[in-house]
């Protein structure tokens, strides 16, 4: 069941916000894709993909489609307030916003960064794709410019991601990050063969306390050590892809939900319950 598989953030987030993000059981894909791969682009059966994101839909009662992207490693942002009604496709962006109740913000990743943000007030959010290109580009202030709120106002959650130990990267890349920032040289560790290890939860939290941004939870979760749970794109190669999302409640439909959604101590005592460590170290 999709529902015994999601993973909650453990954040201080208001209870205007429900968030999460899925794993990869409770689909009906197979092979690489098993089983609940959310991405149309992986080469998955489309039928599989579109009983997928019905499960998912129904299984958090959400009010709408959630406003997929679709993801180009950039730093555009789109606005899920708009709708796609009438265009030629999801739009090209890698973050994406709303400021409307009822409206789901949705990045999809497989090692790369899912990044969740909102407002203390919980009048707006954000969900963000942020592998080390997004980073390096500016997806994280390009979204932060667009919600237009102090970083000391907003809250951030850092989803399952590639991590520190297991995302070996070139000389280039980490060239690149310390040319415009020096002190990110500590989010590097040096490997074998003149390549690196690079923290992507690091560098993520890097540029979000230049911007003010210190209410930083999650960080936690490795997808590449993880195959049981998490799709991964170094691990596999061809595989599927997972979705985190974010939405302000309000209006009818997140009236209807089928879950209660957990604050942090609950999260807390129900992972604790099932001995399942990984999610407790979402708490950071």
């Amino acid at each position: 069941m999709i529902a015994d598989d999601l993973i909650w953030p453990d954040w201080p987030a208001p209870a205007s916000v429900r968030a999460c993000t899925t794993t990869r059981r409770g689909g009906v894909s197979s092979g690489p894709f098993a089983s609940l791969n959310l991405a149309g682009h992986v080469g998955d059966d489309a039928a599989a993909v579109a009983a997928n994101r019905r499960r998912l839909s129904a299984a958090l009662g959400l009010p709408v489609e959630p406003a997929w992207l679709s993801q180009v490693h950039g730093c555009a942002v789109a606005s899920a307030d708009r709708g796609t009604a009438g265009t030629a496709g999801p739009p090209v962006a890698d973050a994406v916003l709303s400021r409307q109740p009822g409206h789901v913000c949705a990045v999809l990743t497989a090692d790369c960064l899912p990044l969740l943000l909102c407002d203390r007030a919980g009048s707006v959010c954000a969900a963000v794709h942020a592998g080390w290109r997004g980073l390096h580009l500016g997806v994280i202030e390009a979204t932060l410019a667009r919600l237009g709120v102090p970083g000391t106002a907003l809250l951030a959650w850092l989803g399952p991601a590639i991590g520190p130990a297991r995302f070996e990267v070139g000389p280039e890349v980490r060239a690149a990050f310390v040319s415009r920032d020096p002190a990110a040289a500590s989010a590097f560790r040096a490997g074998a063969g003149g390549r690196w290890h690079a923290d992507l939860y690091g560098l993520a939290r890097r540029r979000l306390a230049a911007a003010g941004v210190t209410a930083v939870s999650g960080g936690g979760l490795c997808t590449l050590s993880d195959p049981a749970r998490f799709f991964s794109y170094r691990r596999d190669g061809r595989t599927g892809r997972m979705a985190s999302l974010i939405w302000l409640a309000g209006g009818g439909g997140c009236a209807q939900r089928r879950l209660e959604y957990p604050d942090a101590q609950q999260v807390q005592r129900r992972d604790e319950d099932a001995g399942r460590p990984g999610h407790q170290s979402l708490r950071r």
